[in-house]
């Protein structure tokens, strides 16, 4: 079970809609690339995923492109925080 993640300060994700979190960080690969992808297609264009995950997504980037998603990541308190958005 995952435990309650401090929310960085992004510089341009989206500050006025609403957010999802998705907590990754002490899942292995593929899995947050496969339920990150799945859970964008469900959520509404307005929400903003936010995914806390062990190491910046790199593999996710290019998928993001390829599917018209904007994207943020930082680092907070050892987790890479990930902002996606349309």
């Amino acid at each position: 079970m995952s435990r309650a993640r401090r929310l960085p300060e992004f510089e341009h994700a989206p500050t006025d809609r609403p957010r999802e979190r998705l907590d990754h960080v002490e899942a292995g690969p593929p899995t947050p690339l496969k339920e990150t992808l799945e859970r964008l297609v469900e959520l509404p264009d307005e929400t903003v995923l936010v995914q806390f995950n062990d190491r910046a997504p790199q593999h996710l980037y290019p998928k993001l492109d390829d599917r018209g998603y904007e994207f943020e990541t930082v680092t907070a308190d050892d987790v890479a925080v990930t902002a996606i958005w349309k």
